[in-house]
């Protein structure tokens, strides 16, 4: 009886302490982005493959895009309103994110690199 009891009590803690560090682990990093005609601050950026991340993105004149395209993600980036994209890098390697939306003369060298390790 009192083995069980035992048992039941591990288990219990286990499933615990699990359920907090998978809290834990869950919790995006918040990266702040800002976007001015034409360039992103900052414009490379560091990531660990499968650490969630979320940007929080800010435009300081127009509207503008971020498209990380390598990841599958998109965000509109409208001036006095952050908007937040996040994902969770799935693979190891040096990407580029680029505004997509157009932000005239200079905006085919608005892009940024994302380092993923």
């Amino acid at each position: 009886m009192r083995k069980n009891r035992r048992l039941i009590l591990a288990a219990g803690l286990a499933s615990l302490i699990g359920g907090s560090l998978a809290l834990a682990q869950a919790s995006p990093r918040l990266i702040k982005v800002k976007a001015r005609r034409f360039v992103f601050t900052p414009n490379r950026i560091a990531l660990k493959k499968g650490q969630p991340v979320t940007f929080e993105l800010t435009s300081e004149d127009i509207v503008m895009g971020m498209n990380v395209p390598d990841f599958k993600v998109r965000s509109d980036i409208i001036p006095g309103k952050p908007m937040r994209m996040s994902f969770t890098p799935d693979k190891a390697g040096t990407f580029t994110f680029v505004c997509d939306v157009f932000c005239g003369e200079g905006h085919e060298d608005m892009s940024g690199t994302l380092v993923v390790t």
